[in-house]
């Protein structure tokens, strides 16, 4: 009868033994699988974010081109001729300021 119970005993503690070794195996897995998934969710955030960049650096050379047009001297030479009615000063009316 000894030897019974000492076998149940050494058999329940081998059971144990492999219950925790698979429990800290799966607790590997799902950690590892979490990491992963949130590495490829940071790698998705960085893409659309450098999308997001790509967007505005277009949208910032548009804006400098179009500011570059409106700066036009001739653009502002046209304007005002036009709109204001201004013209070119003659020569009397030109001082130089030493």
């Amino acid at each position: 009868m000894a030897r019974k119970t000492k076998k149940n005993v050494r058999s329940t503690r081998i059971v144990i033994i492999w219950l925790i070794i698979m429990a800290v195996f799966i607790a590997e897995l799902l950690i590892y699988t979490w990491s992963r998934v949130q590495c490829v969710k940071s790698g998705y955030e960085i893409s659309n974010e450098n999308k997001k960049n790509r967007n505005l650096i277009n949208l910032q050379n548009n804006l400098k081109v179009e500011l570059a047009r409106l700066k036009s001297p001739e653009r502002l030479a046209k304007i005002a001729k036009n709109q204001f009615g201004l013209k070119t000063p003659t020569p009397e009316q030109i001082i130089i300021i030493p």
